[in-house]
């Protein structure tokens, strides 16, 4: 799997380097991103596919569909591959703990200031302010994303029906993606054969 551009994989820094730099890069990540997992990753499709060119769009979609596979959270997940893929096993962990860092500093203090602010009609004001504008920050990553991973008719099909699955019923994301996983196979499998 490729996983930076040729132009720029020359000029990329490697291991130790790397690794304090993806420790430094999640750390703005995950101090400037509010929201889900999802807007950390639509800011890690900006910072390191778009500006620096260190990773593919389809190679950040792997990543994305491996990390929420796993147990665990996906976005920390995620942010590990992300990291050893970059820099190895230092790079991963640094990457994970950049991403931890800005969270724990703030919900310490949060927690320390959490009855003084709990009904502040500013601060709750001020959150639903972030709601309404991470939503089309997660919409817009599912779009770029989407160009990618929706280029035939099976992925879309899989993928609307797993839309209509996930919304109007109560079928656990994992099965979902187990599901999606074995009907992609089929439909290689059926595809090979019909070719051969």
């Amino acid at each position: 799997m490729q996983t930076t551009k040729p132009e720029t994989a020359q000029q990329r820094p490697t291991g130790a380097r790397m690794a304090l730099l993806m420790l430094l890069y999640f750390i703005k990540i995950g101090a400037f991103t509010f929201g889900s997992g999802w807007s950390i990753i639509a800011q890690m499709e900006r910072e390191f596919v778009d500006e620096r060119g260190w990773m593919t769009r389809s190679d950040l979609l792997e990543l994305i569909a491996v990390g929420k596979s796993l147990p665990g959270i996906m976005v920390a997940n995620i942010t590990l591959l992300f990291g050893y893929q970059m820099a190895g096993a230092l790079g991963g962990i640094c990457a994970a703990i950049g991403l931890c860092i800005p969270a724990v500093v703030t919900l310490t203090i949060v927690t320390a200031i959490y009855d003084a602010i709990k009904d502040n009609y500013w601060v709750w004001s001020a959150l639903k302010g972030v709601q309404c504008a991470v939503a089309p920050i997660i919409g817009g990553a599912a779009i770029s994303l989407g160009k990618d991973a929706l280029t035939s008719a099976m992925p879309i099909i899989i993928c609307a029906v797993a839309f209509v699955l996930c919304y109007f019923t109560s079928i656990s994301n994992l099965t979902l993606v187990v599901a999606g996983v074995v009907i992609a196979l089929v439909w290689m499998g059926v595809s090979e054969h019909g070719h051969a």
